[in-house]
This record gives C-alpha cells, structure tokens and sequence, in this order.
C-alpha cells in the first residue's frame, strides 16, 4: 500500500468538480474549499495505481495525460517505462518533494475528463516518446516548440517553476537537475533523457546509463580534463604560457565563471574570485574542489561556430560555419553564413566534424572556433546540446538544430542541415536595465523588429529583467547579408531612415562614361519594372582604376548581386570587374563612333578563361536588365512570375500587332 495525493483541481472518475485554471494554463483550487476538505482528498491506493492518480507530492493538471494512464502498454503514471525502469514504487512519496506542472493551457472543460484509448490501438511512433530534458530555460522551450510539430512528448526538470520551457512542455517537474534522487525519480519516467545545459550531475547521468537509461548525448561527453590544485595550475601556465584562462567546469557560462591569469603570482587571486550567477554567490570559481580548468590564451580575428549533428548510429551532419559576436563575453550577434573564405569554411568543418566524431552519443553539438591572423583554425569549446549560435536555424535552415537533436536522440533520420535562405542575423536581445525599465526597452526592440522585412521574434518569457541576461532573439533573413545586416541597423536605429526608407541595391549598374548613359538607361528601365532595387554608377577600368577595385571588391559585401558593365571602344571595364568578383557581370558592348561597336562586343567575348562574362546584342541594355531579372529569379518564386508575365505580355502585344495588321492591311497600317 502507498499514499498517493490527489489535489482538489485534477479529475476524478466520476467527480464532476471543474478544473479551475489560471491565465498560464496552471489549475488553482475553488477559493471555497477549505484546507481540511482537501485533505480529506487524500487517496488510498493499491498497486497498480488507477489511471486517476498523482505521484505524490506532485500537482498533474495536464489531460493529455490521461491517455497514457488508461492503457497498459509500458506505462505507468502517464509516463512511459523504456529500458526496463522500475514502476513507480512506494518511494515516490518521500523521494520527490517538488510541485509538477504542466504548461498545458487547456481550457478548464478540456482538462475536466479523460481521453480513453483502447488497449488494442497501435503504438502511434515519437508520439509515444516521452523526452526528459534536465533544464527548462530557453533552449529547452524551443526544444519543446520543435517537438509539438512532430507530437513528441516532452517533460521537462527545472527548478524554477515558471521556467521558460514550462509553459510549453508536456510536463514540468519542479526540482533540482543537479540533485541525484531528483534526476533519478525524474529519470524513470522517460524514455530518453538529455539535457539543455551541462551544468547537470554527470555521476548521476553515468548512474543512470549503467541501470539502462538512455542519455543522449552520454554522460562522458560533459566529463573534461581538470586542474585540482594550484600545483596543476602552475604546470598549465608552463605548458600555455602567460596569460590563460582558467574556467569553472560548471556554472561557467555567458561570461561568467572565467578569470585570467596574467602570470603566476595572478593564479592564486583568479582561483579565489567570486562567482556569481545571477543572484548566487559561489565560492571563487568554485575554488578547485569545485573543478576549474585552463585554456591557453589564444589571439583570434574572429569567432566561429558550427552545430554538428550526430545520429545514433554515427552519421555526422554539420550546419554552415557562422560568425559569432559577443559583447562583454555574452554572444550577441550570429551571422550565417559566416563571412570567411571558402577554405577557412571547409577547415572550420573540419575541425568540428572530428571533434564531435571523437565523443559519445547523438544529438546536437556546438563546435566553438577561433580564426586566427594566419588563418589557423583553433577549437575553443564544445557544447553538448542546441546552442545560441544555432537559434537562426530555426529561420533559416531546413532542418532546426531543435529538431535535429530530437531526431538525433530518437534514432531518426537526420534532416538537412543547408540554408535556405542566402543570409541570416540572429540578434540577442539582452537585458539593458533592471525590472520594468528592461522590460520596456526589450518590448520598443521588439515592436520595431515587427515591422522589419524578414524578421522573427523570440521571446523567452522569463519573469525577472536583468542587465545582460538573455530575455529573447530576433532573426532576420534575406537574399544577402548587406540587405540583412541594412534591416538590423534599422531596427536598432530607426533614426537611419531619417523618414526615407533605406533599400539595398541588388543590382549594379555601371559605365566609363557619361555618354554611355543614353544605353545603360534601359538597363534601370528594366529593372525598375520589375520593382529591383539598383544604382547607377560611372566607374571607367582606364581612368579610375582604384574606383573600379575597390567598387567591384565590395558589391558583394554590400548587397549587389549582379553587375551589369557597359563599355565602348577597347571595353576592358566587364572583363576586369569580372576578374575582381564572384557576381556574374554582365557585358554590355556599347556603339562607338568607330568600328559600330564591334570592337565592343569582340573585346568583352574574348575573355580568358576562367573569367566568364556574359553579353548581349550592341546598345541591348534592355536585354542586359532582363537577363539579370532572370538571375535573380533563380532563387525568387515572385520574380519567376512575374518574369513569365512580361512574356505573356509581349506575346500578347505581338498577337495584337498582327492581328491589326491582318485586318487593316499594311498600309492602313503604316499610317496608322
């Protein structure tokens, strides 16, 4: 015989009371019950539990639940008991002393009855997976966000009881993820456990994998190399050099739990400087019984990263290699792709592909990378779980680096990790005051965020505002990163449009001379047609030959996507711009006073090769815009459409055409 405790607001079969919820989706008792009437509540059970009661201690308002508990197919408590755990057993009503919720946001009436199923009905796939994640912040609400689109299950263990994920897991537990008979109890009801933070009890988690469970990733991949005594800690200054970084192993992250020391005598002080996260003072780094760890100091030009996705059965995918930017220690800005050569991106990959090939278990990673001035890659950390600088995936890429680790974890294929979008900024909205004054300036961010082209905002819906503490992200695509990184100016500083609204140029259009202009004049034409953003620009190869560099090094960088190049005469002003660019340019030959601008065209086809440059008929500007509207319709359904209009319309124009000549014959029709 165990007790199990069943409060007032969770249905009891053949109790028609109502199930009274709050705003958040959580129930709340009748205000007319008394304390001692609910006590009277309290159930005496035998084993096995009905499909009516509650783990002891525990508060389970959440109906979906009750489908689970009214079959007997490996379930006990709602909860499904893989890898052969023990039932819930007599322990449960002393072992756990937390609250459990559930972020359902049922309507009273919805949450009042059961749903029955019938024992016969198949097992339907993941959506009878029940994933436990130790931790609730952020990464775990977009986990569980990831995961409702496939109807996986999600129960989540935090100790902070409006945590951001509780209100959108299946289940949230109330509790320590660092305490062992907490994480123990929680265990058992999942099929699979992971963690969205690595600040867990990893002896617990290595527990736990002996007994059965399954851990993804595995407890060994958050086991690292640590000094334990300033004895240690003098070898590493001897083995880096000076200065290093010495880190606490846990506890350590957005800046915090990191000191320098500058040299030995510095080693002593940095151990024994506070730590603090939030508002909990730890002793020092955690002083070296703590666990500390050094990093040789490294000198970078940029800071990298890349979510490699491991599957259980060892496929590695890795994302695009992204540029992360940080501020005060706190990632602050990721732009993807990252704006690196193509072998610097092929190393980075590299790299993180055999780091995360050397460690335990399926799921997402986070590969951190330092470029250095000679363009060496170097690996600075790797995080076992959906990281900040994956967020923009959610946005931009096929497959999220959410949904990628509940594939990865659950044996499933993984998905395709490309972009499908040329660019993206993902942009971190950090706490810039205390309380209420935070408050407002995080939602004015946001309200100009909505109306930015290409935007989405994230908001984690934590309850307390703080300086530096990640409340939410926002993610904007686009065809280009100057187009994206032009939409985040002006959402940081509205000011820019100074009442114009601030468009970048896809397309440019240039020339050697003024007097090209009565031809490239058409080129815009067409463009403008078709609603392109483009400028118009005099750069001549001959005799502003550093305009010209400096114009054809930087379109890409500033959003042109296509060049268009007209040129007389010797026409040299396609071939060299196209020498100096990775953008198609196209030439157009211009008629000379001379030759009749054959000696035009000839130059611009006679290119070497490996510089192609793509032409059209002498004085055809017009052609030229067309061609680049194409271009540019590779990858744009609208500009696809409406480009096969323009043709329906000179079609049409032609039928026309000949239909008037048919009828009023050719003289009628000349004179017309």
């Amino acid at each position: 015989m165990f007790v199990v405790y069943v409060p007032i607001d969770f249905p009891i079969k053949g109790d028609s009371s109502p199930v009274f919820c709050s705003s958040k989706g959580r129930t709340a008792s009748p205000p007319s019950l008394r304390r001692e009437e609910k006590r009277e509540r309290m159930l005496h059970l035998s084993h096995p539990p009905p499909t009516t009661a509650t783990l002891s201690g525990h508060h389970i308002d959440c109906g979906a639940l009750g489908s689970a508990l009214s079959t007997h197919r490996g379930f006990a408590l709602g909860f499904s008991m893989a890898n052969n755990f023990p039932t819930a057993s007599s322990s449960f009503s002393t072992a756990l002393k937390q609250r459990t919720t559930c972020g359902c946001g049922a309507s009273p009436d919805s949450c009042n009855t059961f749903s029955h199923r019938k024992n016969d009905l198949p097992i339907h796939g993941v959506s009878e997976t029940i994933v436990g994640v130790l931790g609730g912040g952020q990464l775990g609400r977009m986990l569980c966000q990831a995961a409702s689109q496939m109807a996986i299950k999600v129960i989540v263990l935090d100790p902070v009881e409006n945590c951001p994920a509780g209100a959108l897991s299946h289940c949230h537990v109330v509790g320590s993820y660092d305490d062992s008979v907490t994480v123990e109890e929680f265990a058992k009801r999942c099929s699979v456990l992971t963690f969205e933070i690595e600040h867990v009890n990893v002896e617990t988690l290595e527990k736990l994998e002996q007994r059965g469970l399954d851990v993804q990733p595995k407890a060994s991949t958050i086991q690292i190399i640590q000094i334990d005594d300033p004895e240690s800690a003098k070898k590493a200054g001897d083995l880096f050099g000076y200065p290093f970084m010495i880190k606490s192993r846990r506890l350590a992250y957005d800046g915090r739990g990191n000191a320098v020391a500058k040299r030995e005598e510095e080693i002593s002080s940095a151990v024994q400087i506070p730590l603090i996260i939030w508002a909990t003072l730890f002793a020092a780094l955690g002083g070296y019984d703590h666990g500390l760890y050094v990093e040789q100091w490294a000198p970078f030009v940029k800071e990298l990263a890349v979510i490699v996705a491991r599957g259980r059965d060892k496929s590695i995918l890795c994302y695009p290699v992204v540029e992360t930017i940080h501020r005060e220690n706190i990632c602050h800005i990721v732009k993807a792709p990252a704006n690196v050569p193509l072998k610097i991106r092929k190393l980075a990959t590299d790299v993180a592909y055999k780091a995360v090939s050397s460690l335990e278990g399926a799921g997402v990673y986070a590969v951190e990378l330092f470029l250095t001035e000679d363009g060496q890659i170097l690996l600075n950390e790797v995080a076992p779980r959906a990281h900040n600088s994956g967020h923009h995936t959610i946005e931009s890429c096929f497959t999220s680096q959410y949904e990628q680790h509940l594939r990865a974890i659950l044996g499933l294929q993984l998905g395709d990790p490309s972009m499908k979008t040329q660019a993206a900024i993902m942009y971190n909205i950090l706490g810039e005051d205390e309380g209420e004054p935070g408050f407002l300036l995080a939602h004015q961010l946001i309200g100009r965020a909505l109306g930015i082209s290409g935007a989405t905002v994230h908001w984690y819906d934590k309850p307390e505002m703080r300086k530096q503490r990640k409340m939410g992200h926002i993610t904007i695509v686009g065809p280009s990163m100057a187009i994206v990184e032009t939409r985040l100016k002006l959402m940081l500083n509205p000011k820019l449009l100074d009442g114009h609204t601030a468009v970048t140029p896809r397309v440019g259009i240039i020339m050697g001379s003024d007097s090209d202009l009565p031809v490239m004049k058409d080129a815009a034409r067409i463009l403008n047609m078709f609603d392109i953003p483009n400028e118009v620009r005099i750069v001549s190869a001959h005799r502003t030959p550093d305009i010209m560099f400096s114009y054809a090094s930087s379109a890409g960088e500033r959003g042109i996507q296509v060049i268009i190049a007209g040129a007389g005469g010797a026409a040299h002003l396609p071939g060299m711009v196209a020498a100096l660019t990775p953008l198609p340019v196209i030439g157009v030959p211009v008629r000379a006073s001379s030759l009749d601008g054959l000696d035009s065209l000839l130059s611009i086809v006679q290119m070497p090769r490996g510089v192609p440059v793509a032409t059209v008929a002498i004085n055809n500007a017009t052609n030229a815009g067309l061609l680049a509207v194409r271009m540019l319709g590779v990858g744009d359904a609208d500009l696809q459409a409406r480009m096969s209009q323009y043709l329906e319309d000179t079609k049409n124009d032609v039928l026309v055409k000949a239909e008037k000549l048919e009828k009023d014959g050719w003289e009628a029709y000349l004179n017309s």
